[in-house]
């Protein structure tokens, strides 16, 4: 990429994007982090072999790509602290804030600013994350391009063209690893109702989850699925059962209340 890099906010997904670019990118591009904490910045620079400051506006300055990773409530203050940066088009910012539309981040930078708002989940943290990704029309196919290399650091990059389809990404992949854990739960739990000892019934649902993830990276699910499913067998009565009870409609529900809580937060944030 060999292009100068400023990451402000160094939380724990920064420190992935960082990690992932140094590990998998050829990347000759200098690459600073900015924080409010000082001691986050210091394991930092002793981690990775990056600069680090605490001045955003003059790393900013300086950088062809910044990366906007604080939390939602200071995104618009962060970007008010450079809406005085010199218009400049070869300047992308990319933002991984949940919720914050991307006319109000451009608003906030001043205006005319190239944008990618993405939307990125937790499994990013160990390689393995899905991404949703939108920019705006100042965004060229050059910048695009660097935007998901950035983003395929550490998982999958997809692009959607509205950016009303981030909410549905936010319910399908950016809440969704919450809901394999929360069936993890259920499954550990069930196992220690059935008689497992509880270190048991952990062990094989945890298996159990990464080799199903693991066998559907690469297969039709629901071929996958009637393999396992023999006729008369124990499976097809669990998957019965799972469809007597509704569970594909308790998937709708659940996915459309964190899409339609995703809209709420945006507007949350912009009218406050």
């Amino acid at each position: 990429m060999n292009q100068k890099i400023c990451f402000i906010g160094a939380g724990n997904m920064a420190t992935s994007l960082i990690g992932g670019m140094l590990d998998k990118l050829d990347d000759d591009g200098q690459i600073t982090a900015c924080d409010i904490d000082s001691d986050r910045l210091q394991e930092l620079a002793e981690r990775f072999g990056i600069q680090t400051s605490t001045d955003n506006f003059t790393s900013a300055q300086h950088a062809q790509i910044i990366v906007l990773a604080v939390k939602p409530q200071v995104m618009r203050d962060v970007c008010a602290s450079l809406e005085e940066l010199p218009p400049n088009p070869q300047q992308l910012f990319i933002s991984i804030a949940a919720g914050v539309p991307i006319d109000a981040l451009d608003a906030w930078l001043g205006g005319g600013r190239a944008i990618v708002r993405c939307m990125p989940n937790t499994p990013a943290l160990i390689g393995l994350g899905a991404s949703g990704l939108y920019a705006n029309a100042y965004v060229s196919e050059v910048q695009q391009s660097v935007a998901q290399q950035i983003l395929e650091a550490v998982g999958i990059a997809i692009w959607v063209d509205d950016e009303a389809d981030l909410d549905a990404v936010t319910a399908i992949s950016g809440s969704g690893p919450a809901y394999f854990f929360y069936f993890i739960e259920l499954l550990e739990a069930a196992g220690v109702k059935l008689g497992l000892p509880r270190t048991t019934a952990a062990r094989l649902a945890r298996q159990t989850a990464l080799g199903a993830a693991t066998m559907a990276q690469d297969g039709d699910v629901e071929q996958l699925r009637a393999q396992v499913t023999s006729k008369r067998g124990t499976t097809e009565q669990a998957i019965l059962s799972f469809q007597q009870q509704r569970l594909d409609a308790l998937v709708d529900a659940a996915t459309e209340a964190a899409r339609r809580r995703s809209i709420e937060l945006a507007r949350e944030l912009t009218e406050s």
